[in-house]
């Protein structure tokens, strides 16, 4: 059993890191964190993500492709 292994191997990154991850600024995502959209971590007076938090950020703005055909000249979804 690896009994609380799993938090250990958590790796957690600075407001930087997370915007380079998610190839946004360091504005938006201490606009993020000042807005509470984004799920973060206190370490003292620091902020820092996971990496599983970021993907889940992520995968919430997916959005699916629609397929589109043409009927007499109008689109039809």
């Amino acid at each position: 059993m690896n009994g609380g292994d799993d938090r250990a191997a958590t790796k957690y990154l600075s407001v930087p890191q997370a915007a380079s991850y998610l190839g946004t600024t360091e504005r938006f995502m201490r606009r993020l964190v000042a807005e509470r959209r984004i799920v973060f971590y206190k370490v003292g007076r620091h902020v820092r993500f996971s990496l599983s938090d970021l993907e889940e950020f992520a995968q919430a703005g997916r959005v699916e492709p629609v397929s589109i055909t043409w009927r007499g000249g109008q689109v039809s979804a």
